[in-house]
């Protein structure tokens, strides 16, 4: 018995040696001599960065403080996973809900799982475990498939793959992202299901999917009756009924979203009604299309 206290105690002190040696200092992916990765430690808080890469920034308050009253007494029962930046300095890859919680506990250190990766790796990770997580709204994980596939250069299949899910269930997330702005927010805020939104997405007409998303919400229309609307639409007798209440874009005025759409290198659409008041969207995917955008206008 006293020889195995006395290899446990022995195997601390290395580990924690090898965490303070200098001797471990990194600038990349290297580790010296591969002792660290794959380590589970106690690691000072003030020497862990929070993830660059967070996709997501909001953190409900009340349910922090819930759990840093539950980590005060069980303590925190899963680490955290950082990667090592260099002599005794860490990133985190994921747990930020528990760093920020133990924070609030006055906690001075975490058990964290120590892991090699470069910021691809971290953006890929960072993106991955918030898929995983079950708070997200579906434009939300569309956000997160887009943002895998375009920064971390994968395909639907080898994203699939990797988040162990069907191809097809990603190909109609990715799909959401198609809505007009005002159909998304409505199904981020879910005032929508995802159903809604797919039955939207078949219809090409941006206007009349706004029309049919203001009777959803103010007429509480079903999927089900959704679908069927769809339906009697796509019924060449029912051609008239397909834009009940769009009004026909003036002669001068119908080349305008293509010269935009031209300008600004992406989808933008027109609204107009017999009064000359409307509006014009302009889509775009994430924060450097919308800089882009905007540095095109301001020019």
């Amino acid at each position: 018995m006293t020889n195995s206290k006395h290899k446990k105690k022995a195997l601390g002190r290395g580990l924690d040696a090898i965490l303070s040696s200098p001797e471990t200092d990194i600038t990349s992916t290297d580790i010296s001599g591969g002792f660290v990765a794959g380590a589970i430690a106690e690691i000072a808080i003030s020497k862990i960065d929070m993830n660059p890469f967070q996709p997501r920034t909001d953190f409900d308050q009340m349910e922090l403080r819930e759990l840093a009253e539950s980590i005060k007494v069980q303590g925190v029962i899963q680490p955290v996973t950082v990667r090592k930046l260099g002599f005794d300095k860490y990133q985190l890859i994921a747990g930020e809900r528990r760093l920020r919680a133990s924070q609030m506990a006055g906690l001075e250190q975490i058990p964290a799982f120590i892991r090699v990766a470069n910021d691809e790796q971290m953006l890929e990770l960072a993106l991955i475990e918030n898929i995983h997580r079950k708070d997200l709204n579906a434009i939300e994980v569309a956000i997160s498939y887009k943002r895998l596939i375009e920064e971390c250069d994968l395909t639907q299949e080898k994203l699939s793959s990797r988040l162990g899910r069907n191809r097809s269930t990603i190909t109609n997330f990715l799909r959401l992202l198609k809505l007009p702005p005002k159909v998304q927010i409505a199904l981020r805020d879910e005032m929508i299901t995802m159903g809604h939104a797919r039955a939207l997405i078949t219809i090409e007409d941006i206007a009349y999917q706004e029309h049919l998303l203001d009777k959803i919400i103010n007429e509480d229309l079903s999927v089900r009756q959704i679908e069927q609307l769809v339906r009697e639409l796509e019924k060449p007798e029912n051609e008239k009924l397909k834009r009940p209440s769009i009004t026909v874009i003036p002669e001068k005025y119908q080349e305008t979203p293509d010269v935009l759409s031209r300008k600004l290198g992406t989808k933008v659409s027109l609204r107009r009604n017999n009064k000359g008041t409307g509006s014009i969207v302009i889509r775009f995917s994430n924060d450097n299309e919308l800089d882009h955008i905007i540095s095109i206008i301001q020019d």
